[in-house]
């Protein structure tokens, strides 16, 4: 069985792109920040800029293999944002893995779409829909239908619009610590203060909370016995009571006290 890489990115708007799309040259970022929320609002009704105009300023990700388990963030603090997504599908061509998201298909995967294609990124494996390999017709990451890519809240809403749920209210219905009050609105206000590494832990948090959904889905699906879901949930236990990575350690502190 191949292994399964849970993923997630956190993003802000790019201010430059938006300079080049909109003509919006003689504009302070400031400014430019400002029209294109107007923009979008008038456009939507809020200030969620489209796909291609939110820059990848993390990409966190589960490993779980027959003899692995690592949780991480893509790079390091100073690795840009092709950097980041060159990683990614790097690992996606040397690993193979089952993608595992929540949202995956509907922001995190077009969103690094439109980036690598922004940055010229080559991912053979990842877009192989069966002409290099065969076998790849049939499970692919692109197709939605298939699970070489389960994206979590597409299923267990039946891909029904109407059906959808967020993950922290998902996984605070399992009994689980949630994003334990932290918010992805608050993304672009730690990147403007340079606190990358706080972005990260929380982009950590949710990758951690998708993974356990993910292995709850699995019991539901009869990929994993009761006991082997239970040896998997203390693994990750394990693994989360690490001093190096406090925000681990208070996750695990709370999903144990639940």
């Amino acid at each position: 069985m191949s292994p399964a890489l849970i993923f997630d990115i956190e993003t802000v708007p790019d201010i430059e792109a938006a300079r080049r799309v909109f003509g919006f040259e003689d504009l302070s970022d400031a400014d430019v920040l400002q029209a294109i929320n107007l923009k979008r609002r008038i456009e939507s009704g809020g200030e969620f800029q489209k796909h291609y105009l939110h820059k990848i300023v993390a990409i966190s990700a589960v490993l779980k293999s027959d003899s692995l388990l690592k949780i991480w963030s893509i790079g390091d603090l100073e690795s840009d944002e092709k950097n980041l997504i060159e990683r990614f599908f790097e690992g996606i061509e040397r690993f193979q893995p089952t993608l595992v998201s929540w949202n995956g298909g509907g922001f995190d995967l077009p969103v690094l779409h439109y980036r690598a294609l922004l940055h010229g990124i080559p991912a053979r494996t990842y877009w192989d829909m069966g002409d290099f390999n065969r076998e790849r017709k049939w499970n692919n990451y692109i197709s939605r239908y298939q699970f070489a890519h389960i994206d979590l809240m597409d299923v267990m809403a039946g891909y029904q619009p109407r059906a959808v749920a967020k993950l922290d209210e998902i996984a605070m219905l399992l009994g689980l610590p949630g994003k334990m009050g932290l918010s992805g609105a608050g993304v672009l206000d730690q990147y403007r203060a340079g606190d990358i590494k706080g972005i990260r832990d929380y982009c950590e948090l949710d990758v951690i909370n998708t993974y356990l959904v993910y292995l709850r889905f699995q019991l539901m699906r009869g990929w994993l016995t009761p006991p082997q879901y239970q040896v998997q949930c203390e693994e990750l236990a394990v693994i989360l009571d690490n001093p190096n990575q406090p925000h681990w350690q208070k996750y695990n502190q709370a999903w144990l006290k639940k």
